[in-house]
């Protein structure tokens, strides 16, 4: 198998929904396709989904299958990009967390970051396991079991995991390493581990972000309030006293 290809023949799945960084999913799409993989978007829904720079739209992506027409053992591996907005739709969907437990169940790699690990709490994998997220989820995650490490990349067996758009150099060369390996590592035991301490003051990339975000258009306001006004009529009259 040639060096400069060496996911030829692999199969990933990238799982993702609308609010997804855009940067956690169309870069390691591209270095997975450039490796040699044939690379699906699975997603709630048909069509395309919109992804975002930390809390600003950004461009869409399209979706190859839902969720629902997938088969998980058709894939050698797992992509779970972050956002806070697509792993916390997907943490809802039973069929996005059966998804997820199917590659957990099988050893297959698992790669994620940011606020993917989310989905892997609500899907129950994450007891003695050992990862890392954006900073702000370390509590939820300590709490569904697992070990919580303030690092760039932490590999535990089949399981890869990332803290966000900052740690994209290192997340993706330990992407490629995880998903080319043709047997996961050991997991790693935690019986004696500590988590690090969650951090005394919130991301200063997230901070400064939305300091210098735009004020919201009039169009935005007006398309919001479009919105609300149908979702209270689609439910009807309020019942009289």
């Amino acid at each position: 198998m040639p060096a400069r290809r060496p996911l030829r023949g692999r199969r990933i799945a990238a799982l993702a929904a609308d609010g997804f960084e855009r940067v956690e999913l169309v870069i390691p799409l591209r270095a997975l396709k450039r490796a040699g993989a044939g690379v699906d978007v699975v997603s709630l829904r048909h069509g395309r989904i919109r992804g975002v720079n930390l809390h600003m739209p950004a461009t869409r992506v399209g979706v190859d299958k839902t969720i629902s027409e997938t088969d998980p053992a058709a894939y050698d591996g797992l992509l779970l990009p972050g956002g806070f907005i697509s792993p916390d739709l997907l943490r809802q969907s039973a069929e996005a967390r059966e998804f997820v437990r199917a590659f957990a169940a099988t050893d297959r790699p698992i790669v994620t970051l940011c606020h993917g690990p989310w989905v892997l709490a609500s899907a129950g994998v994450l007891v003695g396991r050992t990862l890392t997220s954006w900073p702000g989820i370390r509590d939820d995650l300590v709490n569904a079991g697992a070990t919580w490490w303030d690092r760039q990349v932490v590999r535990d067996g089949n399981l890869t995991t990332s803290r966000g758009p900052q740690d994209m150099a290192a997340f993706v060369p330990a992407m490629l390493e995880a998903f080319t390996e043709t047997s996961p590592q050991p997991a790693r035991t935690t019986a004696d581990d500590e988590s690090d301490p969650q951090r005394d003051a919130p991301s200063g990339l997230a901070v400064t972000a939305l300091r210098w975000s735009p004020k919201p258009s009039a169009v935005a306001l007006v398309g919001i309030g479009l919105v609300a006004a149908a979702r209270g009529g689609s439910r009807g009259p309020a019942p009289r006293g």
